[in-house]
């Protein structure tokens, strides 16, 4: 009679569960939205959980299934995610209705880790001051004046490159990227020499390894914090993270503590972070921690190194794959210098139409952010719909799938610069190229970000040449474990001086 009680309570469990399942799972289709039909206890995202392929990839099969709707119902385990394809519909999430989607729904603890208190996750409340304060860092006058910094960083990187020519072995690009922006955002951000392209040792190049490694620690966080948020803030009070939060927000306060001191004033992020812990006042929204504080210099030390060393390397590795365009690229960069007597400066920058080109093509093939998370933060019914949601739902724009479109762009994995001719934007959607986001929650740091990858490339393909080799990833994979979109075992290419 006991193991006969037992049998059935398990029975009843197993029942409840898959009917609060079933319960959940009918939330896209008593609202009219069609979508693909979710896994009992997974919903739709199993080989994500699994990386079997990466997010971003993974809604591209959904979103080309569903070509002819205007929005996709789909399921993290139980919780409701919208997929919009309609550009429109984009732009009222982004844009017009800003107000009522103003959360990204990203899940973060400052418990589980406590620099993910920054300006990228952080709730309107908290964001909306912290983005009034930091935007003086990201003006075109104060890119300025950081130019010829980052023009340093660009001497150093050849430099190092001709190190690299007399070992005549294949180099892996998003490792040399990646140094080259440790020493802009440590210079530019920090006044500190970071020396990552000379020294292997370099604490701020080690840092960056820690923070983005696809080692166990960081892709069960990844994991837990995407699919398993309750888990992610109990975490908090037994494992929070302890590789690098504390070097880090021992790095910032102790710069912050010596430029006081000493009386040191630099016009950098670091100063303006000291603004706003000597003026806390001026943020009234919320209290301003050190922990805050710190955590808005590490997303820029992140998002600074990580996203441009990955623009920067990808562009290498399609220009090495289509040597003709890297031909007319240099060609025209040694224009400019001819032109110009052998100097760059920053309104320069801006004339090198075909660079841009090439920019904007490595971001549509490569976008670092393969999917733009909103939440809805009150109900909302959609425009020229009669489809609603209700509050706290997450809504999914997704970058990767329209940048691979074939209907938006033509052979859309083929590297075409020219698909960023104006006569080509023109035929396009705005909401239909988004590799920095849209609305007031676009990347606080593009313009930044643009220059120093310009320069990188520049500092590389003015006198060097980067060829295919047989450690050459070919076709391109993507790391199913990683947060941002990123290459799969690094890009290895062959360098050589161009006279």
């Amino acid at each position: 009679m006991e193991y006969l009680e037992i049998f059935c309570g398990i029975v009843a469990l197993f029942l409840a569960i898959y009917y609060y399942f079933t319960i959940k799972f009918k939330f896209w289709e008593s609202r009219g939205v069609i979508g693909p039909r979710p896994i009992f206890l997974f919903g739709n995202f199993l080989k994500v959980i699994l990386a079997r392929t990466t997010l971003p990839e993974y809604v591209k099969q959904i979103y080309e299934k569903y070509e002819n709707e205007q929005m996709i119902g789909t399921y993290m385990l139980s919780a409701p995610v919208l997929i919009l394809r309609d550009p429109e519909i984009i732009k009222d999430v982004l844009i017009r209705d800003f107000s009522k989607f103003g959360n990204r729904g990203i899940n973060f603890s400052d418990k589980a880790e406590p620099l993910s208190t920054n300006i990228l996750n952080l709730e309107p409340k908290r964001w909306r001051p912290l983005r009034g304060k930091l935007s003086p860092m990201f003006t075109s006058g104060k890119l300025k004046d950081m130019f010829d910094l980052i023009l340093e960083s660009g001497a150093q990187l050849e430099k190092y490159l001709n190190k690299i020519v007399a070992q005549k072995e294949p180099i892996d690009f998003h490792n040399v990227t990646a140094k080259f922006a440790t020493d802009v955002i440590g210079s530019c951000a920090f006044g500190i020499e970071t020396s990552a392209l000379d020294d292997e040792e370099s604490d701020f190049r080690k840092l960056g390894k820690t923070i983005v490694a696809v080692d166990l620690q960081n892709t069960i966080r990844l994991k837990v914090r995407t699919f398993l948020p309750k888990l992610y803030d109990l975490s908090g009070y037994i494992f929070p993270e302890r590789r690098f939060t504390p070097y880090f927000t021992n790095l910032v306060a102790d710069t912050m503590k010596y430029r006081k001191e000493n009386k040191v004033y630099r016009p950098d992020f670091i100063h303006i972070l000291m603004e706003l812990k000597e003026h806390p006042d001026s943020i009234e929204e919320f209290k301003l921690t050190n922990e805050i504080l710190a955590a808005q210099a590490f997303i820029f030390f992140v998002a600074g190194f990580e996203t441009s060393s990955s623009t920067m390397s990808n562009a290498l590795y399609e220009l090495a794959r289509n040597p003709q365009i890297q031909d007319k690229l240099r060609e025209e960069i040694r224009e400019h210098y001819a032109k110009h007597n052998g100097k760059l400066k920053y309104e320069h920058i801006k004339n090198m139409e075909y660079l841009d080109k090439v920019f904007k093509e490595t971001l549509r093939m490569y976008p670092p952010a393969g999917t733009l998370p909103r939440l809805s933060m009150t109900n909302y019914t959609f425009k020229n719909t009669k489809i609603s949601i209700p509050k706290d739902v997450s809504v999914w724009i997704p970058v990767f799938a329209i940048h691979r479109s074939p209907d938006i762009y033509p052979n859309p994995d083929v590297f075409n610069p020219e698909n960023f001719s104006e006569a080509a934007i023109a035929t396009r959607h705005p909401m239909f190229y988004l590799p920095f986001g849209g609305g007031p929650r676009k990347c606080i740091g593009e313009r930044f970000g643009i220059y120093q990858t310009k320069i990188g490339l520049i500092s590389i393909l003015r006198n060097y040449k980067v060829d295919v080799c047989k450690k050459t990833m070919i076709p391109y994979e993507f790391d199913p474990n990683t947060f941002l979109l990123a290459a799969k075992g690094g890009i290895y290419l062959n360098v050589s001086k161009v006279d």
